[in-house]
């Protein structure tokens, strides 16, 4: 119910912000429409005074000339103009797009305001009730070309039911619409207002809208309204060198109706939450009785495994809460014991790391010393070819130890890869040559198999020919003479895949994952990082590794390395 409230007071005020923005900005556009309009109706006052044909008025107009052409302008504005007139200085109407104005006197009114523009002064009437019809005078003087005076004024009766209409195409709704100045004086309204007789004068004098820089603002409504309204200010900028009439748009729209989604919205979600609760107790005191009794009892499995009883099964639930909560703690159990797993594992390759930094030194300097005795060995005179070759395997394998050696310590800290674009065939052939000599000692049958098109994979050669040689390793220690192993390779969609497979006594299911954890080891004399240190550099690929069971009948191991877009790559030889 809670979040019921607060989804509605969000709602609400999210929608009467968007509401307040929704008429600022209408406001904003009428006022420009309508600085617009005048513009132009400023615009044809200031640029028609200027013209030759008005010099007639020195002359009384008495060919009649500027009356036609007054009237021309009247007919080909389409009614914009109610009528357009040419004072001379006293007054006279000396011509008209009205004949029957000729001779009598135009009857001024105070002026409202004076703008300049295109040089010319402007003159504004306020907005004049005649008959059913509303018109806007502006007036500018006539100045002689030839003596430098004053003719008369040009007089334009602008229609200013066009601002009405235009208000009446803008409202929508129960918007309504006026347009007033900062003292509340109304100069024009949309339909709804002048229905209700809010044409001019002071009507919303006590709206203060003088305190309202911009932005809109909450009001009682009177003399709109019998309710609260939303309004929306609009003051628009000049335009065209036009400062503007200095008026002031107000979008009203009553709160009610502009908020009536969220309040049927509010409706429903009573009505629902109401249904809701009565729904709730009506089932809650039907199955509370059936909850207790196995809460009971998962509160007693829960007491005796915190004495440390695992082994106790738990209790079945008849309730589907119940059941949910035994699942549950069930759960968080196992995952109790993985992480205790996960701990002790990485326990084990922290102990790897200590030992490594005792012992490197200590593996290092034979291995140096082996390398040295290699290298003497070589300038002996008389040494045969295959001697030669043996004591380059001699070289590059105290090379490949004493990097095994830092292998141990990467185990718990591994380095960086350097991934180059590498043949694979050629790395599993050439962890096969070096191993062949115990291959061969040990009477084991090396088969390959390898299915995949493109072995170019980009990987870092010296820690994947330690995985294909702790793996080839594996298989040989544990295999009788006579024994066989299978290299293959196949690809699989994004992956290049490596199977080492072989005819030994294979891997129980069981211990299948237990394998690659450090210290894991089934073979007398073992360690048990070998297959740990496996794992970390096929992860640190992006790799997997899985152990199963092969077509020899032994075990198989799968590792399957992402590959990589390549370019321009080179064979690693």
């Amino acid at each position: 119910m809670l979040l019921a409230v607060l989804a509605f007071v969000t709602a609400r005020e999210a929608m009467q912000a968007e509401i307040e923005h929704s008429l600022v900005a209408q406001a904003e556009a009428v006022s420009s429409d309508i600085n617009k309009i005048m513009f132009e109706r400023l615009e044809n006052a200031a640029t028609w005074s200027t013209l030759e044909v008005m010099q007639d008025l020195q002359v009384q107009d008495v060919d009649k000339r500027l009356s036609n052409f007054l009237a021309k302008l009247k007919t080909g504005y389409g009614g914009v103009y109610r009528e357009l007139h040419a004072l001379n200085q006293d007054g006279i109407i000396v011509s008209s797009s009205n004949p029957a104005a000729i001779g009598k006197r135009y009857a001024r009114h105070a002026v409202w305001q004076t703008t300049r523009l295109a040089g010319a002064t402007l003159m504004l009437e306020a907005p004049v009730q005649t008959n059913e019809e509303v018109m806007l005078t502006i007036r500018t003087p006539i100045n002689s070309q030839f003596k430098g005076d004053v003719l008369g004024e040009l007089i334009l009766d602008f229609d200013w039911g066009k601002i009405n209409a235009l208000l009446d195409d803008a409202a929508s709704g129960e918007r309504m619409i006026a347009l007033v100045d900062a003292s509340g004086k109304v100069f024009a309204t949309s339909r709804k207002l002048r229905d209700a007789g809010l044409t001019s004068g002071q009507a919303l004098a006590g709206w203060q809208l003088q305190k309202h820089e911009g932005g809109s603002f909450l009001h009682t409504g009177f003399p709109v309204s019998n309710s609260n309204v939303i309004a929306g200010l609009g003051r628009a900028t000049g335009f065209a060198g036009f400062a503007g009439t200095g008026l002031t748009t107000l979008v009203i729209q009553p709160e009610s109706e502009a908020l009536a989604p969220v309040h049927r919205m509010a409706a429903i979600s009573l009505a629902i939450l109401t249904a809701l609760a009565l729904v709730t107790l009506g089932v809650a005191s039907k199955v509370s009785g059936a909850i207790a009794r196995p809460i009971v009892a998962l509160t007693i499995f829960t007491r005796h495994y915190k004495l440390g009883q695992k082994s106790l099964v738990a209790p079945t639930a008849a309730s589907g809460e119940v059941g949910e909560l035994g699942g549950a703690f069930t759960q968080m159990m196992q995952d109790i014991d993985q992480a205790q797993r996960n701990l002790v594992r990485a326990s084990k390759l922290a102990v790897v790391g200590e030992m490594s930094s005792v012992i490197i030194h200590e593996v290092r300097t034979p291995l140096g010393i082996m390398r040295s005795s290699a290298q003497m060995l070589k300038r002996e005179p008389g040494l045969s070819d295959e001697g030669r070759e043996l004591i380059g395997f001699i070289e590059s394998e105290t090379d490949r130890l004493n990097r095994l050696v830092s292998a141990m310590l990467d185990s718990a800290r591994p380095r960086a890869l350097n991934k180059v674009p590498t043949n694979l065939h050629f790395l599993i052939r050439q962890s096969s040559v070096l191993l062949g000599a115990q291959l061969e000692k040990g009477q084991i049958t090396v088969t390959e198999r390898f299915g995949a098109t493109d072995p170019m994979v980009e990987c870092d050669a010296e820690q994947i020919t330690q995985v294909l040689l702790n793996l080839i390793l594996n298989a040989l220690q544990i295999l009788t003479a006579g024994g066989k192993i299978g290299l293959a390779t196949y690809e699989d969609a994004d992956f290049f895949c490596i199977e080492i497979s072989d005819d030994g006594p294979g891997i129980p299911v069981e211990e299948r994952t237990r394998i690659f954890e450090a210290f894991f080891c089934r073979r007398e004399g073992g360690v048990g990082l070998g297959l740990a240190i496996v794992q970390q550099i096929v992860f640190a690929h992006g790799g997997e590794i899985e152990a199963g069971e092969s077509d020899l009948g032994g075990a198989r191991f799968t590792i399957r390395l992402s590959r990589k877009a390549k370019s321009e790559m080179s064979v690693r030889e």
